[in-house]
């Protein structure tokens, strides 16, 4: 892939560490989304073109959903095979969903349609991807990526089948909540306008038994 000048990676740590040093003058949301979008473009590049080889928990993770290979490429096109199961990234603003909003609805796995995100956890963070300040319990399953010079960041997958969906970022500030930003590919996601319910295994047996009582 191809990767941003040095110039932007200087400004990218610049902007980081300088953000509480901020003039006065600047509006502080200006400021945290200049910040974010250069840290952004990091996001975007494999961590071993920055920091040599690198190693996520993820790589030795089992999920309920164990399809091969080749039946991930049965059901997903290219660039979803390169960013769901080989945890590549697609380029800023790229994405319909990077501007997209919606006051219901959630966001689900591209692969295998696990619910991840509602539409309210949703906000305009100015990164270039779609950003969410927090996830449906035990949707997202987070992992600690290790590179060089023992830099670190955290990988998020979807809880089920193993997606990568992207990287998860906290104390930038932003007025959210939780202070957090799931930087997420929007290659990874499907949106659906109303609230799918997965049932579990147990409860679909449950109203089996009482449906033949």
């Amino acid at each position: 892939m191809r990767l941003p000048p040095f110039a932007t990676l200087l400004r990218t740590f610049y902007a980081v560490s300088g953000l509480t040093r901020a003039q006065a003058s600047t509006p502080i949301r200006q400021t945290l989304r200049q910040a974010s979008a250069y840290s952004g473009y990091l996001a975007a590049m494999p961590f071993s073109s920055l920091f040599g080889s690198s190693s996520s928990t993820s790589d030795k993770m089992t999920y309920p959903d164990q399809r091969s290979p080749d039946e991930w490429r049965a059901v997903l096109n290219r660039e979803q095979f390169r960013v769901l199961r080989e945890k590549g990234t697609e380029a800023p603003r790229s994405h319909k969903f990077d501007k997209f909003f919606s006051k219901s609805g959630v966001y689900t796995c591209a692969g295998c349609d696990a619910p991840l995100y509602k539409a309210n956890h949703k906000f305009n963070s100015g990164c270039g991807w779609p950003a969410y300040f927090d996830s449906i319990p035990g949707a997202v399953t987070r992992h600690e990526e290790r590179g060089g010079w023992g830099m670190a960041r955290t990988e998020i997958v979807c809880t089920n089948c193993g997606g990568h969906l992207g990287h998860v970022f906290k104390g930038e500030g932003f007025p959210t909540p939780t202070d957090e930003r799931h930087c997420v590919n929007g290659v990874s996601l499907n949106f659906s306008p109303d609230d799918p319910v997965v049932k579990k295994p147990e409860e679909d047996t449950k109203e089996s038994k009482e449906s033949k009582a």
